[in-house]
């Protein structure tokens, strides 16, 4: 095996995927309520986003940011607006970690000297570098890479009292929150909470940066999750869907925020390279032609609902169809082992939870499906 020994051995090989649905190396047909991670959001091998990749390719694919393309500029106007009307900037880059990485060193810059901390929670997860993984409020990923960079507080998901105390605005530069807890367990923050944050922030002089990189682009029923709480955010970071399963990701922030960089503080050889930005703007066609929020909204209600039924679950927590479903016992690893096997794709994301995060265009019947697999699987 030449591949170095970071993910345990695969289960299956999966070597085609068109829409909700995963085909093995053996022909076998399984229901993908992953969606690698909330990636694939438009669901496998989409046309308009294939060809708007084929087309790139045969055009041109990278030049580096030593020059302009044409494409970039286009997504990065698209996220704006969806963000916040048309009042920010975009740093393109290459994944989740990469887009934490500019708002962590963006708020370092805005701060100034002296003022370089970033509080995050724990349960939070915002990456596998150096930095983003003290920034992952998860202190047992922590102890084989130390010492990690300084500059990093954890305190508890949802108290607004550790928050304050926390909030040392000679110290701190920022706050860095997720509004579902996707790795944690998938733990939706609620709108008293964000509102509360923001109101501290503000009062503190604190930049309030809210990663999306798995909440972002209608998988929680908005294009934003923050969206659901009525809150203004500076920095917004964002990636998965972004693509559909071409690597880019992207950091906004608000103008005025943005402008602490300089030309020479932060670069990256690939970001916003044609052929990812292509993919990102057919990616973002498609949801706004077909109100993806609209339908995330649907089919979360009427897949919520359904495992509600399923013997052995006990809750069911999350956003649109970001969803965890709560088992009585702590046996989700096997409850998924035994999906897979019967064609369904779920992931344990605790001992005792489920994540489910099928495409946004999944259909009533595949939901159907899915959920009469685990009610097998669970019984």
């Amino acid at each position: 095996m030449t591949i170095m020994n970071t993910y345990p051995p695969p289960p299956v090989t999966f070597v085609r995927g068109k829409g909700t649905l995963l085909f093995d190396a053996d022909g076998k047909q399984y229901l993908d309520f992953l969606s690698g991670l909330a990636v694939t959001s438009l669901g496998h091998s989409h046309p308009v986003v294939a060809d708007a990749i084929a087309d790139q390719a045969r055009t041109l694919l990278h030049v580096s940011n030593l020059y302009g393309t044409t494409v970039g500029p286009e997504v990065a106007a698209t996220l704006d607006r969806l963000i916040d009307a048309g009042s920010g900037r975009v740093f393109f880059c290459n994944s989740g970690a990469e887009a934490n990485e500019c708002a962590l060193k963006l708020a370092r810059k805005w701060g100034g000297h002296g003022r370089y901390a970033v509080v995050s929670t724990y349960g939070s997860f915002h990456g596998r570098t150096l930095a983003t993984l003290h920034a992952t409020g998860q202190p047992q990923k922590h102890e084989a890479f130390q010492p990690l960079p300084e500059g990093f507080r954890h305190v508890a998901w949802g108290d607004l009292d550790a928050l304050d105390a926390a909030l040392d605005p000679t110290v701190v530069a920022a706050v860095l929150l997720e509004p579902v807890q996707g790795e944690g367990g998938v733990n939706p923050a609620t709108p008293e909470y964000f509102q509360a944050v923001r109101r501290l922030t503000e009062e503190r002089g604190v930049l309030m940066m809210v990663d999306e990189v798995q909440t972002g682009l209608g998988r929680t029923g908005t294009w934003f999750g923050f969206q659901h709480f009525g809150v203004r955010p500076d920095v917004v970071t964002m990636a998965k869907a972004l693509g559909n399963g071409v690597p880019i990701g992207a950091c906004w922030a608000r103008a005025d925020v943005a402008d602490a960089f300089q030309p020479g503080d932060h670069a990256t050889t690939f970001g916003g390279q044609p052929l990812a930005t292509a993919a990102a703007r057919a990616v973002l066609g498609v949801m706004e032609a077909e109100d993806i929020p609209a339908r995330a909204t649907r089919a979360g209600a009427r897949l919520a609902a359904a495992l509600e039924t399923v013997p052995g679950v006990v809750a069911v927590r999350g956003l649109g169809l970001l969803l965890a479903a709560e088992l009585d016992q702590p046996v989700a690893k096997q409850a998924a082992a035994d999906a897979l096997a019967a064609g369904l794709v779920v992931n344990p994301v605790t001992d005792s939870a489920l994540r489910l995060a099928p495409p946004l265009t999944v259909s009533d019947d595949e939901i159907d499906d899915a959920v009469a697999i685990l009610h097998k699987v669970l019984t």
